[in-house]
């Protein structure tokens, strides 16, 4: 086929101003085509079945478990052909933040056309994910669009822990700092992390500074501060109850501690 037809209609390109995300389970038949792709990116992750992503000279497979992602202005021409009989998945079009840039540099599959294979573990955290976009995204809340784009930036860095491209993460380590976002109030010390990792506790504080660059704790402090400024943002609760939110039982070192981060106070970043 060619694929640049002048004669095959183009598809409704739909008008993008941040996100726009969905799921869709479709049989044979189903097919997108726009000559000149889009101005945002395209984000595909397949529950199940398999699609098809076409180019000029050959076709990418979207498999099971896969993440792929199209570049703006690249072709769109994908669909389930009759011998792939279905293609679950969720999408996102989407704008990335300026500091996205880096965990968008995935292998190319095609031109235009990026594609990670992500393990179980990680393809499971990446679905919730995209969900919590799709969910959020069709929130009454004003903030549901915020709550969106957090969403869709946690997939990307889950993804970013399955790029070759980039520095990988022992699948132990990943299941150490799922614990960390499953529960910030928790007792997340060295042990407990390197028991969730199935490590001694030296081995894992080696291991996890080798490949995150940083400690154990620092990487819990980081983790809590960035949800302390989410809930500032999107909350009224009192000081006090935000810092007991992401694990800090005295409100007095939670500033402290914010500021050294931030460089300023809870209030100030609140009011700022």
């Amino acid at each position: 086929m060619n694929l640049r037809d002048p004669a095959r209609p183009d598809s409704f390109t739909p008008t993008v101003r941040r996100l726009l995300a969905g799921e869709f389970d479709e049989g044979p038949g189903y097919t997108t085509y726009r000559r000149r792709g889009t101005t945002d990116w395209l984000l595909f992750h397949t529950l199940n079945g398999r699609g098809r992503l076409g180019t000029a000279h050959s076709d990418v497979i979207a498999a099971p478990q896969s993440l792929t992602l199209v570049k703006p202005g690249t072709l769109h021409d994908y669909g389930v052909e009759p011998t792939l009989r279905h293609w679950h998945f969720r999408y996102a079009h989407f704008h990335p933040k300026p500091d996205w840039t880096p965990l968008l540099d995935w292998p190319e599959a095609a031109p235009g056309i990026l594609q990670l294979h992500p393990s179980e573990h990680a393809a499971a955290r990446i679905a919730g994910h995209l969900a919590a976009v799709v969910r959020h995204q069709s929130s009454v809340l004003a903030q549901g669009e915020l709550l969106a784009l957090n969403a869709l930036e946690a997939a990307l860095i889950w993804a970013d822990t399955q790029n070759p491209k980039a520095i990988p993460i022992d699948d132990r380590l990943l299941r150490a700092i799922e614990l960390v976002d499953r529960d910030l109030k928790a007792d997340l010390d060295v042990p407990r992390l390197a028991r969730a990792a199935n490590l001694s506790p030296s081995r894992f504080a080696h291991l996890f500074r080798a490949q995150l660059g940083a400690t154990p704790q620092q990487f819990v402090e980081r983790r809590r501060i960035e949800a302390a400024r989410r809930l500032l943002e999107l909350t009224t609760r009192p000081i006090s109850s935000v810092a007991a939110e992401v694990g800090f039982t005295n409100p007095l070192y939670f500033s402290t501690r914010f500021r050294h981060h931030t460089g300023t106070t809870p209030t100030a970043y609140r009011n700022g």
